[in-house]
């Protein structure tokens, strides 16, 4: 999602208001990253024997904390040695999609139209670094460096992760699914092991701008997504 200039202005608002202390959001239940004995080849299928093993996260919150049932989004991860994974289930009522997509190069500006969004961050004591990767149903993809200490943090899209995607949309049930895979050196100074914790928000966002949704794992409770404050954990376990 683009930085607003208000950012600075609605993360101290948040802070006065208690919402977003760092001591909030470490008290928060973290996300469960289940340990996998080695990588497989992407697949956005929920049943395979890759994702069953996953612990899943429901995304039900509209950005403004308001419940979202219909949209209601879930979310696994698992980790190897090298690679952090993700898995979004995503249903839709109507597909917001960028003309002439481009899935062979990276989509500046992607968070126009309907998108997946992992916010991750390894810095607990610069919170305002992170990383931010999004994928569309159709397969486009961006990634960004994010510096909230820039004047405009939304160049470090020109950042190269080695992000991978792949996608499925069942336009019958009206659900699209996306997986991630991120290479583990492209978040974290240090080597993946148990217990390792980030700092993580995931997103979605869906429909034209007439019936757009925004939905947060952990709602910043303002239009942006680029409040730090409001992260949750994600934590890597074992299998």
């Amino acid at each position: 999602m683009p930085i607003k200039r208000c950012a600075l202005v609605s993360i101290a608002v948040l802070w006065v208001a208690g919402l977003g202390s760092p001591a909030s959001i470490a008290a928060d239940n973290p996300m469960l990253s289940a340990r996998a004995a080695e990588d497989p080849a992407l697949d956005p299928n929920p049943s395979s024997p890759f994702w069953s093993a996953a612990h899943p996260v429901t995304i039900d919150l509209g950005n403004d904390g308001k419940k979202l049932p219909s949209y209601a989004t879930e979310v696994r991860s698992r980790w190897t040695s090298g690679n952090l994974y993700f898995l979004f289930r995503c249903p839709y009522e109507e597909l917001y999609l960028k003309p002439n997509p481009d899935m062979v190069h990276e989509t500046n500006e992607l968070w126009n139209w309907d998108v997946a969004e992992v916010f991750i961050g390894s810095d607990f004591s610069n919170i305002r670094r992170y990383k931010e990767f999004e994928v569309s149903p159709r397969g486009e993809w961006v990634d960004l460096d994010i510096d909230l200490s820039k004047t405009h943090p939304e160049e470090g899209w020109l950042w190269n992760s080695g992000l991978k995607v792949a996608v499925r949309v069942d336009e019958a049930a009206k659900v699209w699914y996306a997986a991630l895979r991120i290479p583990f050196n492209a978040i974290s100074p240090r080597p993946a092991a148990e217990n390792l914790e980030f700092r993580i928000n995931l997103y979605l966002s869906e429909g034209p701008p007439s019936n757009h949704k925004s939905l947060a794992w952990h709602p910043t409770l303002v239009k942006n997504f680029h409040i730090p404050e409001r992260f949750g954990t994600l934590k890597l376990v074992g299998r």
